[in-house]
């Protein structure tokens, strides 16, 4: 799931995953990072559920996965646009 929340010339974009699902570590990795991962890294929240926000220019196009334990990449459906086999974000 995606929030975004906007500010004066940015977005700010919060990245959140189910509580466990899947199990362990969890970072988001795109190209607003250089696809580094454990550079954003989703914390647990007090719900339960993991996020990270991050910092994006407001009116751009991101192409992002996550990666979990085990080498496991997987795409964010909530995104609702994909890049080839990327998911793909709009600020």
């Amino acid at each position: 799931m995606l929030e975004r929340k906007l500010r004066k010339d940015r977005t700010e974009v919060t990245f959140i995953l189910p509580v466990d699902t899947p199990p362990g570590p969890v970072s988001v990795v795109g190209d607003f990072n250089d696809w580094q991962p454990g550079v954003h890294t989703l914390a647990r929240r007090k719900d339960g559920k993991r996020a990270v926000t991050v910092e994006l220019p407001s009116k751009s196009t991101h192409s992002f996965r996550y990666l979990a334990a085990g080498d496991y990449w997987f795409n964010d459906e909530s995104a609702g646009d994909q890049d080839g086999p990327n998911s793909r974000l709009h600020t």
